[in-house]
């Protein structure tokens, strides 16, 4: 295969070469031990307003309405009136002909506008109409965008060509911020989801996704761990400091946690804020305020008590 063009550090041009091998036992021994440690009491509060803050509230379906975008941009900024200290989401996502309609619901917020683009969920459609769509969707106002490798070429072993339109992609972008989607659940093996991850690292990419949410299994812990141990090492490569987005099957606040502990011990708390780890999800927010509300409480509340996505 042909090697790969990296970033410039130092001078040193990095190479991308196959042939990265997961330890998948240490992967698993890994997760036995992280996946055993608990937050508690304050720490745990403050834990899940952190998780508030990361979640990029989500709609993808053929049957979204305008309607239901301002909704969802309501909520996002004001995810639950009776407690008045919690953050506003990360942001919320949509499919472009909808970004206008999102942007206009969450101005003056923090709440970012993501868009998919790029033949979304398949990646099936040529280049140019995956960088035609980049380009509509960050003309109508998409602060970032979350763009579908093509599967098929990469299980086909044509890692260039994944490359190259990663690439290509980032370039439409202009200032919007591209988070790669791998969906990991079509890639079969935890080598490959690396593979991937280091192709789209090197391409550009500001963050990489596991999944689309289409796809089962998506964020599985495995998965999730290499991905972050990608970017650990594709930092100390390079010092450049790559985002993370968890996206798919993600429902519990005891699994957010989770993954807030998988970052703090893989990435360090530098990554511990939404500029650099979001996750992907619909109905996770409900869940995390029945928690909080818990902790303050002492009682569950019924999801009925929360508002509806």
């Amino acid at each position: 295969m042909t090697p790969l063009p990296g970033n410039n550090v130092n001078d040193q041009q990095l190479i991308y070469t196959p042939g990265t091998t997961v330890d998948e036992q240490g992967v698993h021994d890994r997760l036995d031990r992280i996946l055993t440690r608990s937050i508690k009491k304050e720490a745990k509060v403050e834990g899940l307003k952190l998780v508030l803050s990361m979640i990029d509230l989500t709609t993808l379906e053929g049957s979204d309405t305008a309607g239901k975008v301002r909704q969802l941009c309501y909520k996002a900024a004001h995810l639950h009136a009776p407690l008045a200290d919690l953050p506003p989401v990360g942001a919320v996502c949509v499919y472009p002909t909808l970004v206008p309609v999102a942007q206009e619901a969450l101005q003056g917020t923090d709440v970012h506008v993501a868009s998919v683009a790029t033949g979304f969920p398949s990646g099936l459609t040529s280049r140019k109409v995956k960088i035609d769509e980049t380009k509509y969707a960050v003309e109508q106002g998409a602060d970032e965008v979350d763009m579908v490798i093509s599967r098929n070429k990469f299980l086909a072993g044509d890692y260039n060509y994944v490359y190259d339109e990663i690439a290509a992609v980032k370039e439409a972008c202009g200032d919007a911020h591209l988070k790669v989607i791998l969906e990991t659940g079509e890639l079969s093996t935890l080598d490959n989801v690396r593979k991937a991850s280091e192709i789209a690292m090197l391409a550009g990419a500001d963050f990489i996704k596991t999944s689309t949410g289409k796809v089962k299994p998506a964020a599985t812990f495995p998965v999730v761990l290499t991905m972050l141990e990608a970017i650990r090492d594709h930092y100390y490569k390079t010092g450049t400091k790559i985002g993370m987005k968890p996206a798919g099957g993600i429902k519990t606040a005891k699994d957010a946690l989770r993954l807030l502990v998988m970052i703090k011990e893989t990435l360090g708390e530098d990554w511990l804020n939404p500029e650099l780890f979001r996750i992907g999800a619909s109905s996770l927010a409900n869940d995390v305020l029945m928690q909080i509300e818990k902790e303050r409480t002492g009682a569950y509340q019924s999801l009925d008590y929360f508002s509806k996505d």
